[in-house]
């Protein structure tokens, strides 16, 4: 089930305040979460870090350079549950 993101803060550096849809909200540090690599390289800049950004369309946070990042891996790591995983298909035997 996803949950959506409906405000975000930055704070300074790469901490970003996140409140969802459901009421869980808090402070998260991304410089050890984000490798600055790929889409994210232009993020390492806190400036435009700084320019995050609600997507309308996917309920997460989003940048101007196109990045952005997975709501309920963010929910997961500021409700401390888990990400649930569906289980693997079994293989049929003739």
């Amino acid at each position: 089930m996803l949950k959506d993101i409906v405000e975000v803060k930055p704070l300074g550096g790469y901490r970003l305040y996140l409140r969802f849809e459901d009421g869980v909200a808090g402070e998260l540090d991304f410089a050890d979460r984000l490798r600055f690599e790929g889409v994210f390289a232009a993020l390492r800049d806190p400036t435009v870090f700084a320019q995050v950004r609600i997507h309308p369309e996917l309920g997460t946070i989003a940048w101007p350079t196109g990045a952005d990042l997975d709501p309920d891996v963010l929910h997961a790591e500021l409700s401390g549950t888990a990400i649930a995983v569906p289980p693997a298909p079994t293989r049929r035997t003739r």
